[in-house]
């Protein structure tokens, strides 16, 4: 058995689930998510967890039990509690400004970026350079991060650009002829 698929998913009070056809669809206090399920896949309803269970031992079948489980789990957290990514802007005179539909980044281009905000998402600006992104389907979320990552990702000589809070960037060392003055 699958370790991740074998592991049934709570339901905490608040959201209800109910499967509608080949969908599941998750309704909570921050949202509704909907989802098509593999059909190989057999997911029983209780009254306080979800469980998954496989036809058989096929490598498919296995991939897509684990693959099931992970998609309701992330659904059931996001409706209850949403998912966030946070971005910080490194560089002189690098910063961001969002508004309801729109992030502004100016990070070394000679204009700035407009980045469209995807419905659903929420995006704030902390300090012009903490960029915060929140929503209830860790798809989006993860998407926008990283196209917003990758407007200017960071680069390795002097750790210019966009991260994620808490990256590391390995730093590598310039020319050698650089700190020789001559």
């Amino acid at each position: 058995m699958s370790r991740i698929g074998k592991a049934p998913v709570p339901i905490p009070n608040g959201v209800t689930v109910e499967r509608v056809g080949d969908e599941l669809r998750v309704k909570g206090p921050k949202g509704t998510l909907s989802e098509r399920m593999p059909d190989s896949i057999d997911i029983k309803i209780e009254k306080s967890e979800i469980v998954f269970q496989r036809p058989d031992d096929r490598r498919d079948n296995r991939s897509l039990h684990g693959l099931a489980r992970a998609l309701v789990a992330n659904m059931v957290q996001g409706v209850s509690q949403p998912f966030v990514k946070e971005l910080e802007i490194q560089g002189v005179g690098y910063r961001a400004e969002a508004d309801a539909k729109t992030l502004k980044l100016n990070v070394g281009y000679s204009h700035p970026v407009d980045m469209a905000i995807p419905k659903g998402l929420t995006v704030s600006v902390d300090r012009n350079v903490i960029v915060r992104i929140e929503g209830i389907s860790a798809q989006e979320v993860g998407q926008f991060a990283a196209d917003v990552r990758s407007v200017r990702p960071p680069e390795p000589y002097k750790g210019k650009g966009i991260r994620y809070v808490g990256e590391h960037v390995r730093r590598k060392v310039g020319k050698a002829g650089a700190s020789a003055a001559g």
